[in-house]
Order: structure tokens, then sequence, then C-alpha cells
């Protein structure tokens, strides 16, 4: 739509200049603590705040809106956003029509979500609906910032589309204070994918597909690349088990602690006939590789990381690590000498240099500069084509980047599993402050596993006293995939028929229950619906 896949604005732009912030599927205040207590400042200093998300988050209790929709149903609550915007000509006529194309269609997709009809779908006041749309219309400056609760559905990439549609179609784009704004799982995953992490792409997102592209690598790397598009990590699991894959080299990843149905996942490693880990500890994955290699952790090597804001900033080496541990480009650099592509040991900073010469959009970035004066401390965003660039705070001020703004056209699909007779709840899974991701590193952590250490499930109030659940009680959770053993913690931070769990505790992991089901596009599996049932642990 837009032609990048990043925020389009900074985090200090979207906390200090924004007259109201739309907070969609993400809890900052515990999977992005520091931008988490920004945004409670935003609110503090006088922005209003839209949450929209099935839980009683944090921030809910300082929202002027809570719109607790159902898990699954992003797109119907987008489109019937704009529906509103469009019938009460709430919506920005000049940006439509200089910027942007295909709103006719636009109109017509959404003509039949009505406010009543996203009252249904989703499980919310229709009257809060027009509330919201009203003050996000209102605004001189509106942000719409979403996370993992948008993206983790099967229909993941139409939800992130459909946002973009409400901020397209308000003029909420190359401005100060607007946009929208994706925060990054981890803290490298935008560096990961700037660099070609995903199979479509080489670094820059320059397209595999682009046969002048692949000319231009082939000459900087004294290589014939592929021409035909790889697998994205998910679509690897179902080729193992299929026998296309056959080997892996898995490095700085859990999958068994972290992927949806982990019976899944097993089965798929068990099938390889090769697999290396190459990590800081023996993980889950890791015991069941042929091979192990010791990595380096962040603190152990120099480099960059490019957060969620595109801001490419320094990594310094501040600790020796275990004797063995490599760094992982050694490991790579081995691994192709031996397999017959000549390849040097370069340097963090002669890494960057390659860098720098075949990705435009980081064509200004060097670590002398990234360590100068200028910008010390600060980092550069990209794009920063030239070494004079100063990076580009906000994305498509004047134009987009692929010239106008294309609008997007999803449908509301039901989530790919429901609740039904056998499996009667609705699961959904997330992150607690206290512990990150599989636990590797925080699960070392004495003090952390003080706070949180076990398994829980979140179940609202009503559904416990009709299960004869107490809060404290041990329960058994089953979906279709499997079956664990959990704590129950009974309120009503869920709505009715909903349930939520953390997936870092490896006592009773929800992802043996999660659904597989991918996004279309993305690929992202559905972590945040599938269908349970709950039970009263026996003894």
């Amino acid at each position: 739509m837009l032609g990048s896949g990043a925020m389009t604005n900074s985090i200090e732009d979207v906390t200090r200049h924004a007259d109201v912030i739309m907070l969609v599927g993400s809890n900052p205040e515990e999977a992005h603590p520091v931008i988490g207590m920004q945004l409670r400042a935003a609110v503090e200093r006088g922005c209003r705040l839209i949450v929209v998300d099935p839980r009683d988050i944090g921030l809910a209790a300082q929202a002027d809106i809570h719109l607790k929709l159902r898990p699954g149903t992003n797109v119907a609550f987008a489109n019937g956003m704009v529906n509103y915007l469009i019938q009460n000509e709430l919506y920005d006529e000049g940006f439509v029509r200089e910027r942007t194309e295909g709103f006719e269609i636009l109109a017509a997709t959404v003509r039949d979500c009505t406010p009543s009809w996203v009252e249904d779908v989703c499980g919310i006041d229709r009257r809060d609906l027009v509330q919201a749309a009203k003050m996000y219309a209102a605004a001189d400056a509106a942000a719409i910032v979403y996370c993992l609760g948008v993206t983790e559905h099967s229909t993941g990439t139409d939800g992130v589309m459909a946002l973009s549609n409400i901020a397209m179609i308000t003029g909420n784009l190359g401005k100060p204070g607007g946009g929208v704004n994706p925060l990054r799982g981890q803290n490298n995953v935008q560096g990961a994918c700037d660099m070609g992490a995903g199979p479509d792409d080489l670094p820059g997102y320059q397209k595999v597909a682009d046969p002048e592209t692949l000319r231009r690598f082939e000459k900087a790397w004294g290589a014939e690349l592929p021409r035909e598009r790889g697998l994205k990590a998910t679509e690897c699991f179902p080729a193992m088990q299929e026998g296309r894959i056959k080997g892996l080299f898995l490095f700085g990843e859990d999958p068994v602690r972290t992927d949806p149905d982990t019976g899944h996942v097993i089965r798929a490693l068990e099938a390889l006939e090769f697999l290396v880990v190459d990590d800081l500890f023996l993980t889950e994955t890791a015991k069941y590789a042929d091979v192990v290699l010791p990595g380096r952790s962040y603190a152990e090597k120099e480099g960059t990381f490019t957060n969620t804001e595109r801001r490419v900033q320094r990594v310094r080496k501040a600790v020796d690590g275990p004797a063995g541990a490599r760094l992982d480009t050694e490991l790579f650099t081995e691994v192709m000498n031996r397999m017959g592509y000549a390849q040097p040991q370069l340097s963090a900073v002669e890494v960057m240099e390659e860098i720098a010469a075949v990705t435009p959009s980081y064509g200004g970035v060097s670590h002398a500069r990234l360590d100068g004066a200028e910008v010390a401390g600060r980092g550069l965003q990209w794009p920063c084509p030239t070494e004079s660039h100063p990076g580009t705070p906000i994305l498509h001020m004047g134009e987009f980047a692929l010239g106008l703004g294309a609008f997007s056209t999803p449908e509301y699909q039901p989530s790919a599993e429901l609740p039904d007779a056998e499996y009667p709840l609705m699961l959904t899974t997330g992150r607690i402050l206290y512990q990150y991701n599989a636990r590797a590193m925080t699960g070392r952590t004495e003090g952390l596993d003080e706070i949180a250490n076990r398994s829980f499930i979140e179940i609202n109030a009503h559904d416990a006293e009709a299960l004869g659940v107490a809060d404290g009680d041990r329960v058994r959770v089953s979906s279709r995939r499997g079956s664990i053993e959990s704590t129950a913690r009974v309120s009503d931070k869920t709505n009715p028929g909903e349930t939520w769990m953390p997936f870092h505790f490896q006592d009773g992991n929800s992802n043996w229950l999660t659904n597989p089901a991918l996004d279309r596009v993305s690929k992202a599996p559905e972590y945040k619906v599938c269908a349970v049932r709950v039970e009263k642990a026996e003894g």
C-alpha cells in the first residue's frame, strides 16, 4: 500500500506530537515497556488515547475509549471505522484526491460495514465505535500504533492494510504526529527484515523477482543467485515433514517453545536428516540437534541493531564470551568456505560497508558516522541514501514511496478456528512484563523468576463460575492439538467466552494448543485465536 514495511513515524514524534493515538492489538507496557512508558506520558500531557484490544490491558484504564473487541475481528472494526468516516464525510477529501488511488473501490467494499454490523461481529457497543471514529477524524494529528495482536492472525495482513486505510483516508500519513506504526516484537526484527531475511527480498527490500536487482547482487557477490523465492520460516516445518527440507541451520530461535502447535514442530525437526543449532544455551530445540554451536550474545559482539522506528544504532562489545563461543558471521563464513564459496572473514565495520554498497536505503550508514559526534547516541533512520543525508524521521512526506498510496480492500473473514460445543472457549496468547519470549535469558534471571515463573491462564469470572473453577486452581486446558495443565487466574480482564495465556513457561506452554493456520501473505501463524476446553484438574 505504502511502499515500505516499517514505522512511518518516530517514537518521539508519535508520543510528543500526536493529538490522538489509537493503540490496536498491542500491550506496550508489558511487551515494549520503554515505549509503553512514553505512551503513558503522552496521555498525561493531554493526548487522547483509543485502545482497541480484547483484554483490559494497563493502558486501557488511561484510555478515553476502550474497544474491547472479540479476538480476530480487527478487519471488521477497521472497515467499520472507514465506513463511518466516508458516510459522514469525515475523511480528508483533498488528501484522498491528490495522493491516493482506489477510493471508490474502498467505499464500495466497506458500504455494508455499518456500526450496527460491527457491533454484532466485534461484540462492542456501536456508540463507542462512532465516538472513536469522530475522535480520530477530528484530531490535527492522529497516530495508529499496533503490534502482534493485529498481525498474528490468519488474516493479519488484511488487518494491517485495513488500519492503513484509516490513516490514509484521514490524511494522517507523511505528517508529524501521525502514521501507521508497528512495534516490532524483538529488538532487531526490523534490522533482520532490512537485511533480506524474508525469502522474497534481498537487502533493502530489493526483490528476488527483479532480474536487474539479481544481476547487481550477483556482480557484487561473485555468485549466481536462485531465481525462485524461498520459504518463510513457518512454511519450513510442513516442508520438513514432507521431505522437501532435509537439513536446517537454526540460530537464535527456539521454535519448540515459541511456534504454534509444538507437536507439529517436534515432528518436523525429527524428520530432518541434519539439524544444526547455534545458540547461547541448550534450548528445547537444541535438544533435537545433531550439532550445537555456541553463539555469542548481543553484549559479546560489535555491529548494529535497527530498531522499530528504522533507527540504525551501534552495538559495542562489552564483555568477553565463554571460551569456544564464536560470532555468527564467523560460523557462516566458515561454512561457506567449506561448501566451496570463497568468502573472507569480514569485520563488523567491513560488513556495514558492504551493506551500504548494495542497499540504497542504508547507503549513508557507516560505523564511522554512527560513532561520530554528529549522530553518536542517536543513530540514523533509514532511508539514509548518502553520507550527507540526515536520515528520515517521517516517511511519505510529500509523496509515498510508490507515488500514490493505494487503498486496500480486505473483507472480514472469521478466524480459522472458532469455539464450538467440544471446545467452547477462545484462547489468545501474549507476553508478560517479567519474561521474554522463550526465557532463554530472562528465565535465568533470579529476580525475575521470583516474580513470575509459572504458567497461568486468565479466565473470565462468569466462565470460571460455570466451570466450578476458583482463582488459583489448577486446570487442564485442551485444544485439538494438545493438552496442558496451568493455573487459573479469574478476573474480568477478558470477555466471557475468552481466555488468555502467556507462552513463556514450559510447565504449561500454550503453544501445545495454538493453531498453526497461516496468513496467506505473511505466513504469520494464528497465535491469537484458537478453540479450547478448560476443566478443573484432578487431584
